[in-house]
């Protein structure tokens, strides 16, 4: 299939319906007794609600969905698409007054929404733009079942042939670390020319065996809504996951070979995998001890000698093939996507036998910019970038993007996208370099950096990053804008105690430059989360308001 020829998602969708076995199975959610649905259902499921949709809206009308990730929810954001809507995904982990926000920014026509749970977040926001809402299971209020809409006896195969590249496909509200949400229009050729460069990149891999993927993060975030489409276009099997707490267990079941998730799922996994092997003794310590060792001199593509190669051998069949066997034993990559994974924990991974590749991108762009490569992977780097887009560092080190992935700009904020396209391209707000090998490296960021008293540019991200590294480190947050000297919140267990994480950090210390050192700290056992509103439905902290709730905390330090 020439992806680049494609004139939207929909077409994409209905010419891979056309090369795949019907009976092939498609999408699984793995809650229990759940059915797996193959392609002829879904196609089926799509051209009925297809029909439906296009009943109850006009042509551009905005779509929201507000559900959990299951079956429905692909084939929901390709039936309104096809429909002629413009489907609006939403995270479920929102605070009140991001979802009001969303509701009076985007005025959708209609809304899907998963259960009685979601709709509670939603239905005070709920005013007259609304004409129909139409949920996957009972609710409270007049709405149409999904369910009794597929039962319908309808034979009509609608496929939308007037869509192009330059319409727009969906509208997608970035997490939001500092103020309200941006609606981001992205255009179906920008998701297809993504889609392009993935598939290029994952070409080895999808030949090995047959792409299973086990999708946790939530399909309203840009990075698993582009996702889906790859997905598609492989042909793969989709597992839904059940949640984050069984997202290992799920693992066995589904025994993906590919996984795409945030840094901190890797960094949780790389806690996990640390405090098992810290517990083993004798021949399995030596064992592991060289399998990390040797691990990470292949990853540097470094030779090994004769001695070191028989090692390795051993290494390989007993331990790392038991690593991969936990996570279902057909790993043959993770991709880590949404921030920057810590250079420590990409290389443990990786040497551990899980193959994690790190990208680049940001909803603005479709979003992936850059990625790894499997046969060369750069751990520090996010890789080379796409060939469907252009990719360039500004005179002050800012890195830019060009290209049909680059949104169409941000719903009812004219200025904002005038900010950040300029001439076509997309200022993105990260500092970055490009190595010898085309390998795209982020330094910073331009707004998160910490400007100190004495005008030193401090990234408090890689800081946190290390911090983290340790077991007994939850979360940490560092302050010091405008300060003399930097401090720190520093989330743990209770049972940890200040003067145990005093010799943690006196020890980080030593690794870290006069201007970088954390001098105080103040230690919390409330964790950062997206109920507390302290984390981004993608998990990254908002800074703000965590300055916000531990502002005195933070100020006692000076």
């Amino acid at each position: 299939m020439d992806i680049s020829k494609l004139n939207s998602l929909v077409e994409l969708y209905f010419k891979k319906t056309l090369e795949v076995d019907g009976k092939r199975p498609f999408l699984k959610w793995l809650k229990p007794d759940k059915r797996t649905y193959n392609w002829e259902d879904i196609t089926q499921r799509i051209y009925k609600l297809t029909t439906k949709i296009k009943t109850l809206i006009n042509e551009g009308d905005r779509c929201l969905i507000l559900s959990e990730n299951r079956p429905y929810w692909l084939m929901t954001d390709i039936s309104i698409m096809n429909a002629g809507g413009i489907s609006v995904p939403i995270f479920t982990t929102y605070s009140a007054n991001d979802y009001e926000y969303i509701l009076n920014d985007c005025k959708p026509s209609l809304i899907f929404v998963s259960n009685q749970d979601q709709f509670n977040k939603i239905k005070k926001f709920i005013n007259d733009d609304v004409k129909k809402i139409i949920s996957y299971e009972k609710i409270d209020t007049e709405s149409l079942l999904i369910e009794e809409i597929l039962d319908e006896d309808v034979n009509e195969k609608i496929i939308n042939n007037n869509l192009k590249r330059n319409m727009p496909a969906c509208i997608i509200y970035t997490s939001g670390t500092s103020g309200n949400p941006k609606g981001v229009v992205l255009s179906h050729g920008g998701i297809l020319s993504n889609c392009e460069g993935a598939v290029e990149l994952l070409e080895n891999l999808t030949k090995k065996k047959d792409p299973i993927f086990l999708t946790w993060l939530p399909l309203s975030h840009s990075y698993e809504h582009t996702v889906q489409f790859i997905q598609i276009i492989v042909g793969a099997k989709v597992f839904y996951a059940e949640s984050l707490e069984k997202l290992i267990s799920n693992m066995g079941i589904a025994k993906p070979t590919i996984m795409t998730a945030v840094p901190r799922f890797y960094q949780n996994l790389y806690t996990k995998i640390n405090m098992n092997f810290e517990k083993q003794s004798g021949l399995k310590k030596y064992l592991i001890y060289k399998t990390l060792i040797l691990g990470k001199k292949l990853l540097k593509k470094e030779k090994l000698s004769f001695i070191e190669k028989i090692l390795n051998f051993l290494c390989e069949k007993l331990v790392r093939k038991k690593i991969r066997g936990q996570f279902g034993g057909n790993l043959q990559a993770f991709v880590s996507g949404g921030g920057a994974l810590d250079q420590n924990i990409g290389e443990f991974l990786n040497a551990a036998g899980l193959p994690t590749l790190q990208g680049y991108g940001l909803t603005e762009a479709s979003p992936v910019v850059s990625c790894n490569l499997p046969d060369l992977v750069k751990v520090e780097t996010v890789g080379p970038p796409f060939r469907t887009n252009k990719v360039k560092i500004a005179e002050d080190g800012e890195i830019l993007i060009k290209g049909e992935n680059v949104m169409l700009g941000y719903l009812n904020l004219k200025e904002e996208t005038e900010k950040v396209i300029k001439d076509g391209w997309l200022h993105t707000g990260d500092i970055g370099e490009i190595d010898n090998n085309n390998y795209l490296k982020i330094t910073d960021r331009k707004k998160d950096i910490i400007v100190n008293l004495g005008g030193d540019n401090i990234s408090p991200s890689k800081i946190e990053n290390i911090l983290c590294l340790n077991e007994k480190i939850k979360q940490s947050f560092v302050y010091g804008d405008k300060k003399n000297y930097l401090v720190a919140l520093i989330v743990s267990e209770k049972e940890i105690n200040n003067e145990q994480i005093k010799l943690i950090i006196e020890n980080i210390n030593k690794s870290l430059t006069l201007i970088e050192k954390i001098k105080k700290f103040v230690l919390i056992h409330e964790e950062f989360t997206i109920e507390n509103r302290m984390l981004t439905p993608t998990l990254k902290l908002k800074r703000k308001e965590i300055i916000k709730n531990y502002k005195q905390q933070l100020e006692n330090l000076y």
